[in-house]
């Protein structure tokens, strides 16, 4: 029988993946193959589910969540694939923060348009909740809305309160959902950092989850479905998840063999990811987290600071990171063209490393060595951190050991919970 030119352009898309047998949230993996360089190779959800010829879509009006980060392993965006295939009928994208296409800066988003190259229409979910969610999800006619996206693992990164957003609009408009699993690019090992009261609850943190979560959106999305979706929208959605297959939890981006698309545009690479669940902290400062800079995340600084962060951060002998003393002048956002001082990290042992233990020697050594320190008025810290303890804490005086202690109880709960939803090996 003769394929159709969108048949074979699917089929060439399907990321080397044929053969691979498709488990939506369960069953055996298929042996992985060696990734260049000598990892495993990784299969994504997305991976899987074209090499099994869409099944799990066959007969349904799909929309799907999805941003740049939705690529196959040879880069072609899974949204000009799936359409160019006559075997899954995608309708609509629905683009959050920065964008279907990856546009919009922190805070920003592309609106309401037609996809150019698809012809697609494109709605704008950032910001959006609820009924007002579920009303677009209506609007657009889809019966399933797939979501796609590319994680960091902190608790704070906007991408899986849209995961769980769109869960719970799904509810409340009468959709089903599917999440198609990618790599916790700085590992599953464990949850760490405090976790969230649901007194400071945003969008940057809806419920309560550690600050470095040590999981996979498709392992989120039971624990959402299984712990607060019911809570929110009165019974959990209909859920499907379409697993990896080669990825275990102790791989950092760099084993999986996938290319590495920037989530946002302050996430260039797969350090940053490694240092962000604890410098992003700095957002709740009046210090630059390195926006405009090409090490975002990375370099951390404020006019008037010099060597004496760098030395006083060095002897707190934090594992697995060196501080560098650091100049530069950021393009954009705090200290926008002028020279500061500060540090840089420099982590060389990556299972040593705990960035969010690391954040909180950062800013109380900050806080010790440079009279300019301040919150952000608006207390942004606490939504951050998940409550105010942190932030009263380093103002009384309190040292990183004494910080980090506190909130081990409310951490152990999570990691028991967290557990049950756990995937891989």
């Amino acid at each position: 029988m003769a394929l159709s030119r969108r048949v074979l352009l699917g089929q060439l898309a399907a990321t080397g993946a044929a053969g691979a047998a498709l488990a939506a949230g369960a069953g055996p993996a298929r042996a992985a193959q060696p990734a260049h360089g000598g990892g495993r190779r990784v299969h994504t959800g997305f991976d899987r589910l074209a090499a099994d010829g869409y099944r799990l879509l066959t007969g349904r009006r799909v929309g799907i969540v999805t941003n740049p980060t939705g690529v196959t392993r040879e880069l072609r965006h899974i949204v000009d694939v799936m359409h160019a295939d006559d075997r899954v009928r995608l309708t609509a994208v629905f683009g959050p923060e920065h964008g279907f296409r990856g546009t919009a800066q922190a805070g920003g988003s592309e609106g309401r348009y037609d996809d150019p190259a698809t012809g697609l229409p494109v709605y704008d979910t950032y910001n959006k909740s609820g009924t007002a969610l579920a009303d677009i999800f209506t609007a657009s006619g889809v019966d399933t809305v797939v979501f796609d996206i590319q994680d960091v693992g902190a608790r704070f990164y906007t991408y899986i309160w849209t995961l769980y957003d769109c869960m719970v609009a799904a509810v409340l408009a009468g959709k089903r959902f599917m999440v198609l699993d990618r790599p916790n690019p700085v590992t599953g090992r464990s949850a760490t950092g405090p976790v969230l009261d649901k007194a400071y609850a945003s969008f940057v943190g809806r419920e309560p989850i550690a600050q470095a979560h040590g999981m996979t959106v498709a392992e989120l999305a039971l624990l959402f479905n299984g712990e607060f979706v019911p809570q929110a929208a009165g019974r959990p959605v209909e859920l499907e998840t379409v697993r990896m297959t080669g990825w275990r939890r102790t791989d950092f981006y760099d084993a999986t063999g996938l290319p590495w698309v920037p989530p946002s545009p302050n996430m260039p690479t797969p350090d940053t990811a490694l240092v962000y669940s604890g410098t992003c902290l700095f957002e709740g400062t009046n210090l630059s987290e390195g926006r405009g800079t090409t090490r975002p995340f990375e370099l951390l600084g404020a006019d008037g600071i010099d060597r004496r962060w760098a030395a006083a951060a060095t002897e707190l002998g934090l594992p697995g990171v060196h501080f560098r003393e650091a100049y530069f002048a950021p393009t954009f956002s705090k200290f926008q063209g002028k020279t500061i001082g500060g540090v840089q990290l420099h982590v060389h042992d990556r299972a040593a490393f705990d960035p969010v233990r690391t954040g909180i020697g950062l800013l109380v050594t900050a806080k010790r060595v440079w009279p300019g320190f301040t919150w952000r008025p608006d207390h942004g810290i606490d939504r951050l951190t998940g409550s105010s303890a942190v932030r009263t804490m380093i103002d009384a005086g309190a040292g990183p050991d004494e910080i980090v202690a506190a909130w081990q109880q409310g951490l152990k709960g999570f990691r028991t919970v967290r557990r049950r939803y756990l995937r891989y090996p």
